[in-house]
């Protein structure tokens, strides 16, 4: 069984998260939500998600991707050092890293763009190094980033496709009547 590793932490996007994760959990992929405080983290729209792990319990080891919704939370995310350490744990594994919106910024301010395709929250692309694709989706090898909360379901089925296969992804699509 696949195991995707979300972090998140006050003023998350809700729709990013939420909607992200049900589909991969739709998809059979367990998803672990880890709250970077305590175990609970409550959106930007005051959606309060409780009973998560801690972030300190959570192993990179354990998991076959990592999943950073958006949401202004990326802020407290790109300066904590030990949230850069598990990312940086995720790339060293060539494990399967996924961020959306304002979650790519990141990477790119971490050097993960450096060289790969990419996209973002379009206001929010500086240069990183990288080539920014003006798309919902863009995947370069292991990781696959996200435009905004408008592109969760693309986002989410890239992610489906690459744990599970196409098949697996193209069946979760035709259990929701996604047409695209």
């Amino acid at each position: 069984m696949k195991k995707v590793l979300c972090v998140m932490s006050d003023q998350f996007e809700e729709l990013e998260a939420t909607g992200t994760i049900a589909l991969l959990r739709r998809a059979g992929i367990t998803v672990d939500v880890c709250a970077l405080h305590g175990n609970q983290a409550r959106g930007r729209f005051n959606l309060c998600i409780c009973d998560l792990i801690s972030f300190a319990n959570a192993d990179a080891a354990n998991y076959d991707a990592l999943f950073l919704p958006g949401g202004p939370h990326y802020k407290e995310l790109q300066e904590d050092d030990t949230v850069k350490q598990m990312i940086i744990a995720f790339a060293q594994q060539n494990k399967l890293i996924s961020a959306i919106c304002a979650a790519p910024t990141i990477l790119g301010k971490m050097g993960l763009l450096k060289g790969k395709h990419y996209t973002c929250f379009t206001s929010m692309n500086e240069d990183f190094g990288g080539k920014y694709v003006d798309a919902y989706t863009a995947q370069d090898g292991n990781l696959i980033t996200g435009r905004s909360a408008a592109a969760v379901i693309d986002f989410a089925f890239l992610i489906i496709e690459n744990l599970l296969g196409k098949a697996k992804a193209d069946e979760v699509k035709k259990s929701i009547y996604y047409d695209r």
